[in-house]
């Protein structure tokens, strides 16, 4: 049998959540959080599968939820979309995903991505015949060297994939960011995928920059979104994207195909909840204190804090405790000291080692200060 991706191992977040469990540690590695999902959407799900709502939703989503998202950008982005052309319900960020780059990138194609970049990205390019094309960035300011972009850029590139903001990196992009982008690939045949799972956790007075906000930009964007990111339910794998209208029809010929549509009831459950725009507006405060609190109690401790300004994760540099690599040390700590991290190196294709692990902070407070006295133990 021959493998389709034959260097590909299981994703990192399999194997350090294996290990929590196995050695009971304390799991900050994987991206969920350990506190309760509204009640009010609880009981919206709840009341739309009594009323019935348990069928098949219309391929591209229900109607009223997407008339709900596309009033939200509207009110976020100034930006004006057509609810029944431009949006799509997907089963989560990562089908999204995978279905965008399926749909435009083929044999021998170029895709650009930025590392450390989540770990979907290269393989689903690789699926497709693709060929990903790297860009390293460096702690701690994964600053983008544009011009290197544009050196990368041949007749060959059919797509770039951005995050921000970014995960594991915690960074985000600033307008110029953005504009630069959106004048390297004028007047190409580029589509750009821009992640913004994390679009709403974002601090320190930064505003998110979108790809909606830039009208040349969107024109060539599929712009990627979570609910179970925003409102506290990964496991519900929920998502959304929006693009143009001739982007979204080669979209949809592949999501058909992929999964047709996602789960009726919670969707007309979204519809309702979004109403209240202070169900989303609110996170950036919600987890900026969860942020700094899980920093401030660092400050003493041998890890070297590197700035996030969003998502929520929290990298800390070990290089002051030890030279071990990045893997086998988050291995030790999770076995020998019951805490589970992510080694970055694992968003980057050559394994890069820079002596960081990635700490996902959604969590009770409770949880943060267990984890919190194992490190400055350390």
């Amino acid at each position: 049998m021959k493998s389709k991706l034959p260097h590909t191992e299981t994703s990192i977040f399999a194997v350090m959540s294996g290990l929590a469990n196995k050695h009971n540690a304390i799991n900050l590695s994987q991206g969920f959080p350990d506190f309760k999902v509204s009640q009010e959407l609880i009981n919206l799900i709840y009341k739309k599968m009594k009323e019935g709502k348990n069928q098949y939703a219309p391929m591209p989503g229900v109607i009223e939820l997407r008339v709900a998202l596309a009033k939200k950008i509207k009110n976020l982005y100034q930006l004006q979309v057509d609810p029944e052309t431009e949006i799509t319900i997907t089963a989560g960020a990562t089908q999204a995903l995978f279905t965008a780059i399926t749909a435009f990138v083929g044999k021998g194609d170029e895709t650009i991505i930025f590392e450390p970049a989540y770990d979907s990205y290269a393989p689903a390019v690789k699926l497709n015949g693709g060929i990903p094309k790297y860009i390293s960035l460096e702690s701690p300011n994964f600053k983008i060297d544009w011009d290197q972009v544009e050196d990368l850029i041949s007749d060959k590139t059919t797509m770039i994939i951005i995050n921000t903001p970014n995960n594991p990196g915690g960074f985000v992009f600033e307008e110029e960011d953005m504009k630069r982008l959106e004048e390297l690939t004028r007047d190409t045949n580029i589509v750009v995928i821009s992640d913004e799972v994390y679009e709403h956790i974002i601090f320190d007075g930064f505003v998110h920059q979108s790809a909606l906000k830039f009208h040349d930009l969107y024109q060539r964007t599929i712009a990627v979104y979570s609910f179970g990111k925003t409102f506290h339910a990964t496991g519900w794998k929920m998502g959304y994207v929006v693009t143009p209208e001739h982007l979204m029809k080669e979209f949809r010929k592949v999501h058909q195909f992929n999964v047709f549509c996602v789960n009726t009831p919670i969707q007309y459950a979204l519809a309702t909840y979004l109403k209240n725009e202070d169900n989303y507006l609110s996170l950036p405060k919600f987890y900026e204190q969860k942020r700094d609190y899980f920093v401030k109690e660092l400050c003493n401790s041998q890890f070297k804090v590197i700035p996030t300004h969003g998502t929520y994760f929290q990298l800390l540099d070990y290089s002051e405790l030890s030279d071990k690599p990045e893997f086998e040390f988050a291995q030790w700590m999770t076995v020998e000291k019951g805490l589970a991290s992510i080694p970055v190196s694992s968003f980057y294709h050559d394994k890069k080692n820079q002596q960081i692990l990635r700490f996902a902070f959604p969590k009770k407070e409770e949880t943060l200060a267990k984890a919190i006295e194992i490190l400055k133990k350390i």
